[in-house]
């Protein structure tokens, strides 16, 4: 029963393991079948839509070939148009061409024609001026000088008064302009001005100093004067002592060496000897300073060592009473200021004009004028040309050549013309009279000459019968000249030449 059962089972397992087989290989045996059923049908679906892709794809590529082709030609149509365009302008600039050709033939005949003509022309005028010359019996140059002359003898008086009027408008104009400027700069700077004399007084404690600066035999008193090159005055002034000399640099030492001598007490040669040398060294160090305290005050600070120590020395220089340094201080604050307005190198102007008299440091020293020592000293120191150019014209020694020049000459006559800057002697004031006089009466024209207003004016009377207007213009450019060139003198002098004729008639 048990084996039975078993067996029975068994069969039934197996049965159903078989029957589950064949139902899963049928099933697997139908999805196989409806797969490539799909995968046909797929197949069948991709070739139709490729079929219709290949289709789209043609039409549009005949599309596009199709609008090729007619860009084409329109393309050629319009290059068709444009090289008849061409051809056409071709024939037109030929026939142009031509024409030219035919103009230019044209003028040349015309041309020959002309040169023809002018030929027989001047022959002509030959011809006439011959005739001419024969009958009137002058030459055409002598006829030429003739019209001038009758023009000249005619106008006379009208070309006068024009070109008297014409100088005087622009005379007037630059003149105002210039009072502007030079008012301008003048109100702008204000210092007072001192003229230096040439003695300084040392005072004394008491009138027996004066025993012990004369020592024995007066061995003190020549020793210092020997030493220091100045002159003492003793006797004239009570304590105290007078020491002269026009080189303000030795006065100075003399009047230190003094002054230590007073203060020490001990009096004798070899003692002067030591105050001379101190007070030597001091005045050189001032000297320094007062240079180095010039540039810094204008603003100049590219000034070689050795030109400021020259500076320094201007400071114990005198020109007619006026200190040098101080006139080189007052011209640089002009030159800049009268350069601003005008719109030129304040800079250069300011540079130059604190410079101008630099060979005035050592004039005593080098042989030549100031001023070509000052351009020797620049040019060793390699300052600019152009600082060189604007100072060396300032008594007109050289050309003007730069604007900057005649601002610095202006400026210089600024300074020492203006009253209180300088004083004169009176035999040079005397002497300048002189000589103006003399300048002038020796022109054959003049009858008297008289020098005014301190020199400033110089007043010609001449013969009315040798000098017309236009003589009278002349004489004052002449007169003008010389002066300039012959004298030296502060300022300007105005030349006024007097042409006067007088009718007299007695009533009996």
């Amino acid at each position: 029963m048990g084996a039975t059962t078993l067996l029975v089972v068994a069969s039934s397992v197996i049965g159903g393991a078989i029957v589950g087989y064949v139902i899963r290989q049928s099933v697997i045996s139908k999805q196989s079948r409806s797969v490539e059923q799909r995968i046909k049908q797929q197949l069948e679906e991709s070739k139709i839509k490729a079929k219709e892709i290949i289709l789209e794809a043609q039409e549009q590529a005949a599309r596009i070939l199709e609008d090729i082709k007619r860009d084409e030609r329109e393309r050629k149509s319009q290059m068709d148009k444009a090289e008849e365009r061409i051809a056409k302008r071709e024939e037109m600039l030929d026939k142009e061409v031509s024409d030219i050709r035919e103009k230019e033939k044209i003028l040349a005949a015309d041309v020959q024609k002309v040169v023809e003509a002018k030929g027989l022309v001047e022959e002509l005028k030959k011809k006439i001026h011959s005739e001419l010359e024969r009958v009137a019996g002058l030459s055409r140059e002598q006829a030429k000088d003739a019209i001038i002359a009758d023009a000249r003898s005619v106008y006379a008086q009208d070309l006068s008064e024009y070109v008297q009027k014409m100088m005087k408008e622009r005379r007037d104009e630059i003149e105002h302009k210039a009072v502007d400027i030079l008012a301008t700069a003048i109100q702008r700077y204000s210092r007072s001005s001192v003229s230096d004399l040439t003695t300084s007084t040392v005072p004394l404690p008491d009138e027996d100093f004066k025993g012990k600066i004369i020592g024995k035999e007066g061995r003190n008193i020549r020793t210092l004067e020997r030493l220091t090159g100045v002159e003492l005055i003793i006797d004239e002034t009570p304590d105290s002592i007078v020491i002269s000399s026009f080189d303000p640099v030795r006065r100075e030492i003399a009047r230190g060496a003094l002054e230590k001598l007073i203060k020490d007490g001990r009096i004798q040669p070899a003692k002067i000897e030591e105050k001379v040398e101190e007070a030597t060294q001091e005045i050189s160090k001032k000297m320094t300073e007062a240079g180095e305290a010039a540039a810094y005050e204008l603003g100049i600070f590219d000034l070689p060592k050795e030109i400021v120590q020259l500076l320094g020395r201007l400071h114990y220089r005198t020109s007619y009473g006026q200190n040098v340094l101080q006139h080189s201080i007052e011209m640089a604050y002009f030159s800049e200021m009268i350069a601003q307005e005008l719109g030129l190198r304040a800079d250069l102007a300011k540079k130059a004009a604190l410079l101008h008299d630099i060979g005035k440091a050592i004039d005593h020293e080098v042989q030549g004028t100031h001023v070509e020592i000052g351009r020797k000293i620049l040019k060793k120191y390699n300052i600019g040309e152009d600082v060189i150019r604007a100072m060396e014209s300032h008594h007109e020694e050289y050309p003007y050549t730069i604007p900057e020049a005649y601002i610095v000459s202006a400026a210089d006559a600024i300074s020492a013309g203006r009253p209180g800057a300088r004083r004169d002697t009176i035999e040079n004031y005397l002497k300048r009279l002189t000589e103006l006089e003399a300048i002038a009466t020796s022109f054959d024209s003049v009858k008297t000459a008289y020098a005014i207003s301190a020199g400033r004016e110089l007043r010609i009377f001449v013969t009315p019968e040798k000098v017309d207007d236009f003589g009278a213009l002349e004489l004052a450019r002449q007169v003008a000249n010389r002066i300039q060139s012959e004298l030296k003198y502060p300022g300007e002098i105005r030349v006024v030449v007097i042409r006067e004729t007088r009718a007299v008639e007695y009533a009996k």
